[in-house]
């Protein structure tokens, strides 16, 4: 299963505070929009989502379709796929995937309950 980038989603309460927290670890704005109150942080291969006031809790969050840099991968799973092979070995699904291409997404909790998101962009 192709899962494509992956990153952690951190539910933050102050998205400045928490830019500025992770800057002195490294990190550097790679993409968003801190007054739309959201931002992704990169440091070397690693990224790191910070969302204010979208999500209850931090999460994983993987992109099909993409590389660590956001770039467009040719060989990819589809995310309607990788629901397939979730739904045929059991998993629960907390969301489903809509349509037959394009962006769509899927949410599942692991035996610990922290939330995945697989959230294909295209």
């Amino acid at each position: 299963m192709k899962l494509g980038a992956f990153s952690l989603s951190l539910s933050v309460k102050d998205i400045a505070r928490s830019k500025a927290f992770y800057e002195t670890l490294g990190f550097a704005k790679f993409h968003g929009d801190e007054d739309q109150k959201w931002l992704i942080l990169k440091n070397g291969e690693t990224l790191i989502g910070l969302f204010e006031g979208m999500f209850p809790k931090n999460m994983l969050t993987f992109n099909p379709g993409w590389d660590q840099e956001a770039r467009n991968l040719e060989d990819f799973d589809d995310v309607r796929d990788i629901q397939k092979s979730l739904l045929a070995a059991g998993v629960t699904l907390d969301s489903r995937a809509e349509g037959e291409a394009g962006p769509a997404s899927i949410m599942l909790t692991d035996p610990d309950g922290n939330p995945v998101l697989i959230d294909q962009h295209r």
